[in-house]
C-alpha cells in the first residue's frame, strides 16, 4: 500500500482548472518492518531506497555505484594491479581519501532513505528502534571499508618508512620506471639476517644468502655463504678492493675478518670508503659478495633476527619439515646445553619463537646445516605469504616490518618488483649452499671455482634435444630406449657437489636414520 500526494493550482481568475496530469508521486513505508526493509535495501545497493520511495535522483546515486563497482573490477581485476597500488603511497592516501568520502555520503544515503521511507505516526519506542537499526546497519556495513581505509594509510607509511629516502652508494643507476632492470638478464637481491642482540657490537650478518632472479621468467636461485669465510674478495673497480686486493683479511682475532664482520668492520675501520651511505656496512657486505661470486648485487634486505620472530608471530607461523631434532639455545664453545629441541616431524607448525632457533640452532650441527635451514625458511615464509593471510595479520606485520627491516630498493621500482615477485612465486626456486667440500674450503676458498659453479647455475637449461622430447635416449642401434630418470641428489650430495636444486626438494622431509 502506498501513499500518493497529487497537486493542482487554480488560475489567477480564481476557477479551478481540471487536475493537470503531472503528478508528483512519493512513497511511506506501512509499517516500521518495511521501512527498516527498505533502508537495507538502500545500504547494500545505494539509491535503491531512494528510488522506492519515487525520488528520481535515486537512479543517478544506482547508476553511479553500477559504473564504481564495474569500474573498480575492471581496473583491479588481477593480483597484480592491486600490488601495485599497494605500493604506491601517493595513491594510497588518495585512496584512503575518496574512501572516507564515500563512506561519509554513503551513510548520508542510508539515513536519508529511513528519514524519507519511514511511516508517519510512530511512537516512541518504534522511533528509537528505527534510530537504532540504522546506526547499527551503517556501522556494521561501514566497517570493512573504514578498515581498507586505516590499511591504506598504514601501508602508505610503511612504504614511505622502508623504500624512500635510502641512500646507498652501490645502487644501479642505469635504471628507470620504464626499464626498472637496465636490460640485465637478471637481478641480483642479497638476503642477510643480522644478529644485533644485546652484549655484541654492531650487527654481524650471519645470515648471507643472494637471490639471483631471471628478470623475464622469475626463475631464481639462492646461494648460500658461510658467514665464516674468509678472505672475502671485492670487485676490481671498488675502492674496497685497493684496501684488500688479496681479500678482506688482517691482523688480530680472525673472527673479525670473517664475512659475517664485513658489517661492522668496514665502516669502522673506513667510514666513506664507497661513497655517501645510509648503510655503509650493506654497501660493503654488496661488494664482498659480487667480488666472491663473480655477480653484481643489485639491492639488499636486512632483516635483523632479533625480530624475525615477530614477523612470523604476525603472520600466524610456518610450516616446515625437521628431520632431526633442532636445538633450541645452547652454546657449544662454552658447553652450555640446549634447553629444548624442536622434535623432527612432516610439516611441522613453528611459532616465532621456535622458527628463529629453527634458522639459528647449531648445538649439535654445523653452519652449514644451519645454512640449509635457513633457505628453507625462506620457502616457508613464501608459501605462507597468501594474501587472505597477511590481510588479517595485516597491521602487526606492518609494525614489525617497519622496526627490523632495511633495504636499498627504491620505491619507484616497487611495482616492477611486484611483478617479479609474484613470477618468483609461481616458479621453481633452486638452491646453491657453498660448504665445506674438496672444492670449497671457507679458510681459505678456491673463489675461481666459486665463480664457476654460480655461472653454471645461473646459465640458462639446455634445449631438450628430439631424445629427449621424445622422453628416452637411443639406444645402441639408434632407437630410443628406456626414458632415463635424471636422479635427485641427496642432501650430502648436493652440498659437496655445489649442485644446483630444487628448495622443495632440499627441504623435504628425509627423517635421519
Amino acid at each position: 500500500m502506498t501513499n500518493s500526494v497529487q497537486t493542482a493550482t487554480a488560475p489567477a481568475g480564481g476557477e479551478a482548472e481540471q487536475p493537470r496530469a503531472a503528478t508528483t508521486r512519493v512513497r511511506r513505508a506501512r509499517g516500521l518492518p518495511v521501512a527498516l526493509g527498505v533502508t537495507l535495501l538502500g545500504a547494500v545497493v545505494p539509491g535503491a531506497g531512494l528510488v522506492w520511495s519515487g525520488r528520481r535522483y535515486g537512479w543517478a546515486l544506482v547508476g553511479a555505484t553500477v559504473l564504481l563497482v564495474v569500474a573498480l573490477g575492471v581496473r583491479f581485476r588481477s593480483l597484480e594491479a592491486v600490488l601495485d597500488l599497494a605500493v604506491d603511497p601517493g595513491r594510497l592516501r588518495a585512496a584512503a581519501w575518496l574512501i572516507t568520502i564515500g563512506l561519509l555520503l554513503w551513510a548520508a544515503s542510508v539515513g536519508l532513505t529511513y528519514f524519507l521511507v519511514r511511516p508517519r505516526p510512530m511512537r516512541a519506542w518504534q522511533e528509537g528502534l528505527g534510530v537504532l537499526f540504522v546506526a547499527g546497519l551503517c556501522l556494521a556495513l561501514a566497517s570493512p571499508f573504514a578498515l581498507a581505509s586505516r590499511y591504506a594509510t598504514v601501508q602508505a607509511g610503511l612504504v614511505t618508512d622502508l623504500f624512500e629516502g635510502n641512500e646507498t652508494a652501490t645502487v644501479p643507476v642505469d635504471v628507470t620506471v620504464a626499464d626498472p632492470w637496465g636490460n640485465r638478464e637478471r637481478v641480483n637481491v642479497l638476503l642477510l639476517g643480522g644478529d644485533g642482540y644485546v652484549g655484541r657490537e654492531g650487527i654481524r650478518t650471519d645470515t648471507i644468502i643472494l637471490l639471483s632472479i631471471d628478470t623475464g621468467t622469475g626463475q631464481s636461485v639462492m646461494f648460500s655463504l658461510p658467514r665464516n669465510m674468509m678472505n672475502a674478495q671485492f670487485p676490481a673497480d671498488s675502492p674496497l678492493h685497493d684496501l684488500y686486493p688479496d681479500g678482506f683479511d688482517g691482523y688480530g682475532d680472525p673472527a673479525a675478518w670473517m664475512l659475517n664482520a664485513i658489517y661492522g668492520q668496514v665502516p669502522a675501520l673506513h667510514p666513506g670508503v664507497l661513497g655517501k651511505s645510509d648503510n655503509e656496512g650493506a654497501d660493503a657486505v654488496k661488494q664482498a659478495v659480487a667480488g666472491s661470486l663473480g655477480v653484481p648485487v643489485d639491492y639488499y634486505v636486512l632483516v635483523n633476527l632479533t625480530g624475525f620472530r615477530e614477523i612470523v608471530d604476525a603472520m600466524g607461523g610456518v610450516t616446515v619439515n625437521i628431520n632431526e631434532p633442532v636445538a633450541i639455545q645452547g652454546d657449544t664453545d662454552r658447553g652450555i646445553p640446549p634447553v629444548d629441541y624442536l622434535d623432527p616431524g612432516p610439516d611441522q607448525r613453528l611459532n616465532g619463537y621456535e622458527a628463529l632457533w629453527f634458522t639459528r640452532g647449531r648445538w649439535g650441527s654445523d653452519d652449514y646445516e644451519r645454512m640449509l635451514r635457513q633457505r628453507c625458511m625462506i620457502d616457508a615464509l613464501i608459501e605462507e605469504a597468501q594474501p587472505l593471510n597477511l590481510l588479517r595479520r595485516y597491521q602487526q606485520l606492518a609494525d614489525a616490518g617497519r622496526e627490523i627491516v632495511r633495504t636499498d630498493i627504491p620505491s619507484p621500482l616497487l611495482s616492477a618488483f611486484v611483478d617479479l615477485v609474484l613470477r618468483v612465486k609461481d616458479s621453481e626456486v633452486r638452491s646453491v649452499a657453498f660448504v665445506s667440500s674438496p672444492e670449497f674450503f671457507p679458510g681459505d676458498p678456491d673463489f675461481a671455482w666459486v665463480r664457476q659453479t654460480v655461472q653454471k647455475a645461473i646459465a640458462p637449461p639446455p634445449e631438450p634435444s628430439e631424445d629427449d622430447e621424445r622422453g628416452g635416449r637411443p639406444g645402441p642401434d639408434g632407437d630410443s630406449g628406456e626414458p632415463t630418470p635424471t636422479p635427485t641428489p641427496s642432501p650430502s650430495d648436493e652440498e659437496d657437489a655445489g649442485t644446483a636444486v630444487s628448495v622443495k626438494e632440499s627441504c623435504a622431509y628425509r627423517p635421519v636414520g
